[in-house]
């Protein structure tokens, strides 16, 4: 007789660290993912979205090396919830109008604590993946641009709209858009408010990787492992290199890569601090 076929027990899915405002945050080892939870409105964003993806990346552990921002349902986000644009605004928040009669002081801050929520995922302590199906518009393209890298399944659209609502990007997603495909194309993007489909995404750089929509989880997987398989310490100051290459000349940068490269070297003989 055949012994029978041992049962597989599915995977045990992590608890959330956090789930509030439609955004949730789970920790599995040194893999972090946060998941907008809100697909009956395709993931749209507002103030209190934005103030809950800032405290997903306050809650981080220590142990967390990657992070990986996705999101529920056909897409990606559909960028900002429209009642910012009514008078009433949204429950409990400044309305556009309210922010434009406020001070020179007050309305600069109430941007910089939006910006907030975009700046995280630029930490050199992580590396982040945008894992983006459907739409990803405005507010939501600014998002995935917040992250390190982009895999996109080949359904993926990317949008900048706010030029054609009057208004200009402002979540942080200008200086990661020039630095990926150019001023010309950067302007052209968001002075259009066209659909970048996931095939020029890749073929300018705004995707590392494009892949049917069945695959996006085990794609996400096989990068969160490779980048995994680095030492941290390392990959902290390869990723901090590359982040200043924009504001340091190439003698500054050959001084910031002979510096790094002697905290390695130090710390691999184990003569580091």
């Amino acid at each position: 007789m055949t012994s029978p076929e041992p049962v597989q027990e599915p995977a045990a899915v992590p608890e959330p660290v956090r789930d509030k405002d439609g955004v949730r945050l789970t920790v599995e080892d040194a893999v972090a993912t946060v998941t907008l939870t809100n697909p009956a409105k395709r993931n749209v964003q507002s103030p209190a979205l934005w103030r809950a993806l800032t405290e997903a990346g306050r809650s981080l552990p220590g142990s967390v090396r990657v992070v990986v921002l996705r999101a529920e349902g056909t897409s990606f986000s559909a960028g900002l919830d429209r009642r910012a644009f009514t008078p009433e605004g949204f429950d409990g928040e400044p309305s556009f109008g309210d922010l434009a009669r406020s001070s020179d002081e007050e309305l600069d801050a109430a941007i910089a604590g939006y910006q907030d929520a975009f700046l995280w995922p630029r930490r050199s302590d992580l590396v982040s993946i945008a894992a983006v199906q459907g739409h990803a518009i405005g507010a939501g393209f600014q998002l995935a641009l917040s992250c390190d890298l982009r895999i996109l399944t080949t359904d993926a659209q990317f949008a900048m709209r706010e030029t054609s609502l009057g208004l200009v990007p402002d979540l942080t997603g200008t200086h990661p858009l020039v630095g990926l495909v150019g001023y010309a194309r950067a302007l052209e993007i968001c002075a259009t408010g066209r659909f970048v489909q996931a095939a020029e995404a890749e073929r300018t750089g705004l995707a590392n990787l494009v892949v049917p929509a069945e695959e996006l989880d085990a794609a996400v997987r096989d990068l969160a492992a490779a980048l995994l398989a680095a030492p941290r310490d390392a990959l902290i100051e390869t990723k901090a290199l590359l982040q200043g290459v924009a504001t340091r000349s190439f003698e500054a940068q050959r001084a910031a890569e002979r510096a790094a490269q002697a905290r390695r070297l130090r710390d691999l003989a184990g003569l580091g601090d």
